[in-house]
């Protein structure tokens, strides 16, 4: 039976003296030697609260008896703190200061980062990205430890990692190890990969422990011998990587500790049993739960564990200005393990959390046209054809009232109760999401911000990396050059433009189609690197474009967390002092899944991010 196993085995610091000109010669049981020569830290933790593992505590015991009978002083722990890690990893520097031989060895949860990979204490929240990379043991500082402990003395260090290097802050590359002189580093796994554990013990310990009681030349033919083993029992698809710094053969000797090689044959793929401590969110949706998690935090180290995940993030600007302002004001270095955010928020600006991935989408069908709405379902539009203010305002359509379903019963609580809603005046909401030339015409009137956006985008490209409170400034300048009551649409006004008279997941029916939105799934027009221009894909029944797809759209709600209590009658849905708006219609950079109409979001009302947008409505009294 094979399972994700975000373990990590750590060997460390396994040596040989210096003045050795020829490789230990294997024994069946050494006699042990004196605790400065030999010493072994070996920690398996399982009970991670909602997210325990199975067998790190007995492969960790297992690791420990083959280590004592090679003469190791075996230092053992199970299930610890990252106090008790941090004190057990100082105790066994200091027992190797004098120099000598030391194995370090750990199995438990594991993340990486792209800076680091962090053994992580049995005490970090699962719940919290900050806490399980403020509170993750990095294994750099492990290696820089071993480094000053056994300066100017003969030391060789050996890491062996049994987990999944998988990141689940979407890093592109972690940073490469910085290797002690004499130090070798072996991996379960290549780099985003998983590695896989068997019922009783984790595949590569076993393996590891197969080959380590038969014996080798040296540790090298001995990884090597692992690596061919996992892989042939795994089917290939877990394959393990060494790095090193070795100047010398080393060789350890024969464990008496070991697990039948042959019964690693017999691992199946057919039951994958998911062991991560962490959510299956998207890489963007993950950056936006961990900044929420930390973003009313008085405490410098959150910012500093975002940054360490995300050096480049969304929001790393923020995360330095708040460091600084922080440690200006003589705050903690350091967060508590347990505490209770501020009750008032903090003054930078912060993003709302995101929420969890769209259930998967009904197939794409074909390329081919969307269907030709039906005249009853365009006749919803208002007469009087289009509107345009002012040379510088954007087109709208009027709509006349109506009823319709809002929300769905998908599995995004957000999404529910399905309800009816009866928008009972007109109203005019815009062709087009506002494009950057619009937006520009603003700038130039002195009323609005210039804002950069990634590449040269078009003037007719819709304008993105906005913030709600920008969207308000462009509204209000618009109600002065216009001389109408320009707004936000509604949460209701939105969805009911949206839907076009339909009641299917999409305006175009219930299957996705390619060539009716823009999304990366949705078909050509796309590009990764922005949304297409206004009115590439074809409008909706009402004759609305965009409505799907190019860039989430601000409207004029406060985040709710599901429509219960919400009104009927379309009227905005506000709280005082609202700091988190809600964003509809998916963007370019979401797949088929976010297109469907009822799909809603939530982001911090101050925050400029690169994927929202806006477009905009009026009263037609």
């Amino acid at each position: 039976m094979w399972r994700k196993l975000l373990i990590v085995c750590i060997f460390g610091a396994i040596g040989v003296q210096a003045a050795q000109a020829a490789p230990i010669a294997p024994k069946p049981a050494p006699e042990p030697s004196s605790a400065t020569e030999r010493v072994a830290l070996v920690i398996g933790n399982a009970d991670y609260g909602d997210h325990p593992l199975m067998s790190p505590v007995d492969d960790a015991r297992r690791m420990g008896t083959a280590l004592a009978s090679l003469g190791f002083d075996v230092i053992s722990r199970a299930n610890l703190t990252e106090a008790q890690m941090k004190d057990a990893l100082a105790d066994f520097d200091r027992r190797l200061a004098a120099g000598g031989t030391g194995v370090l060895y750990f199995a438990g949860h594991g993340i990486r980062t792209s800076r680091d990979t962090l053994l992580i204490p049995v005490d970090a929240d699962s719940g919290s990205p900050a806490r399980l990379v403020t509170k993750g043991i990095a294994l750099q500082g492990v290696l820089d430890e071993m480094a000053r402990s056994g300066q100017g003395r003969a030391r060789t260090n050996l890491v062996i990692l049994d987990t999944c290097l998988n990141d689940p802050f979407g890093a592109a590359a972690m940073r490469p190890l910085a290797l002690p002189l004499n130090t070798l580093v072996a991996y379960a796994t290549a780099p985003g990969s998983l590695a896989i554990d068997g019922d009783d013990h984790g595949v590569y310990t076993a393996a590891l422990l197969g080959a380590w009681a038969l014996g080798n030349d040296d540790v090298a033919t001995m990884f090597g011998a692992v690596a061919s083993t996992v892989a042939r029992a795994t089917g290939g698809r877990q394959m393990p990587w060494v790095a090193s710094t070795l100047t010398q053969r080393v060789n350890l000797g024969v464990a008496r500790e070991r697990i039948d090689v042959a019964s690693l044959q017999e691992v199946k793929p057919s039951t994958v049993r998911t062991r991560g401590i962490l959510p299956k969110d998207s890489t963007e949706q993950y950056e936006l739960t961990f900044w929420d998690s930390i973003k009313d935090s008085t405490y410098p180290a959150d910012y500093e564990a975002y940054l360490k995940a995300y050096p480049n993030g969304r929001f790393a600007g923020l995360a330095k200005a708040r460091i600084e302002r922080l440690r200006a004001g003589g705050a903690k270095s350091e967060a508590p393990v347990a505490r209770t955010p501020p009750a008032a928020p903090a003054p930078a600006p912060t993003p709302a959390p995101a929420q969890k991935p769209k259930a998967a989408a009904p197939p794409v069908e074909a390329a081919k046209a969307p269907a030709t709405p039906a005249p009853s379902t365009a006749a919803k539009a208002a007469s009087g054809g289009e509107i345009k203010d002012c040379p510088t305002c954007p087109v709208l359509v009027p709509l006349s009232p109506g009823s319709f379903t809002m929300g769905s019963n998908s599995d995004d609580p957000a999404e529910k109760p399905p309800h009816r809603v009866s928008i009972g005046q007109p109203f005019a909401i815009g062709k087009y999401e506002v494009t950057v030339e619009q937006w520009n015409a603003c700038v130039d009137a002195g009323a609005c911000t210039r804002i950069a956006i990634d590449g040269n985008a078009a003037n007719n490209a819709p304008m993105r990396n906005v913030s709600w409170d920008d969207a308000q400034v462009y509204v209000k300048w618009l109600a002065k050059v216009g001389g109408k009551a320009y707004r936000l649409p509604t949460e209701a006004e939105w969805e009911y433009a949206a839907r076009g008279g339909t009641s299917t997941v999409h305006w175009w029916g219930d299957a996705m189609k390619k060539g009716t939105a823009n999304c990366k799934d949705c078909g050509d027009p796309w590009s990764a690197d922005g949304p297409a221009n206004v009115g590439s894909f074809m409008a909706n029944p009402y004759g609305l474009f965009d409505m799907n797809g190019s860039v989430w759209e601000w409207v004029a709600d406060c985040w709710h967390s599901s429509y219960k209590n919400a009104p009927a009658d379309g009227r905005v849905w506000d709280d005082p002092a609202c700091s988190v708006r809600v964003i509809r219609g998916g963007s370019w950079r979401e797949g088929a899944a976010y297109m469907q109409s009822a799909t809603r979001f939530k982001y911090s009302a101050s925050v400029r991010q690169s994927q929202n947008g806006f477009r905009v409505a009026r009263d037609m009294k």
